[in-house]
Order: C-alpha cells, then structure tokens, then sequence
C-alpha cells in the first residue's frame, strides 16, 4: 500500500491538531456494509474502530450507484483519508457478510485530507477486495 515509514507515520500523527471531529479511513471490502475505521486525533490507528456509518443527517462520501463511471461509484474512495464530524449513537449494528457487530456512527460532516495516505495499520498491509485484510 505504500506510504511513509512507521516512524513517519506516528510522527505525523503526534502532531495532528485536536478538535471535535474524528480522522477516517475509507476501508472497502466487497458486499460490506461498513464504511471504514474511525480515531481520534492524535490517537495510533491501533486504537481506530470499524463503524457503520448511519447517514439519516448526511451521507457518505461515496454513496454513489455502484456500476457508475470510474471515480463516481461506490467505494471509489476506498483508502482515502477524511477529516469526520459526527458521533457515536450507541447502537451497535450487525454487519451479515462479515458476521460482526460494528459501531454506528452518526456522520454530519467529512472533509478529504489524503486521496494516496498509504498504508493504515502496519507498512506490511495489503488490499484484498474479497475478505477483511486489516485489523487494528
């Protein structure tokens, strides 16, 4: 997946400024409901949360029709890192094609900050479309 090196990485982060927001990483697998992992600034990725995303208020960068043109479909944005407003309602949802119950996150606001942020957990991850490959 590339990216920076892991001191790099946490360097980056350390320096991260707070707020009320979370960073998020658009994490795809093919016929999952989730939307991808969730942290706090200035917080590692070991400590992200796999989310749903509950889209009542807005909805989510890529809910797009699935079979539209290159770079408007779902998922397109997968890897891509946002900046997400929002907050946890509490409930926890099942997610049936991967058999787990994940967070639900009320999203209210996104904003992109890394189209190409390289790898998410360990500079050793790698994508496979077909079956969960990253874990904190």
């Amino acid at each position: 997946m590339g990216g920076p090196s892991k001191e790099a990485r946490q360097a980056a982060i350390g320096t991260e400024q707070g707020g009320d927001f979370y960073i998020g990483r658009r994490y795809h697998v093919n016929r999952t409901w989730w939307w991808g992992y969730l942290r706090r600034p200035g917080q590692p990725w070991s400590k992200a949360r796999l989310v749903v995303f509950n889209q009542n208020t807005m909805r989510a960068p890529d809910n797009l029709p699935q079979g539209g043109p290159s770079g408007a479909r779902y998922a397109y944005d997968n890897n891509y890192e946002y900046r997400i407003w929002g907050s946890f309602t509490g409930e926890d949802v099942y997610e049936p094609n991967s058999n787990q119950f994940l967070s639900e996150f009320r999203l209210t606001n996104y904003e992109l900050i890394d189209s190409d942020p390289g790898w998410l957990f360990h500079p050793r991850d790698h994508y496979d479309p077909h079956r969960l490959t990253l874990h904190p």
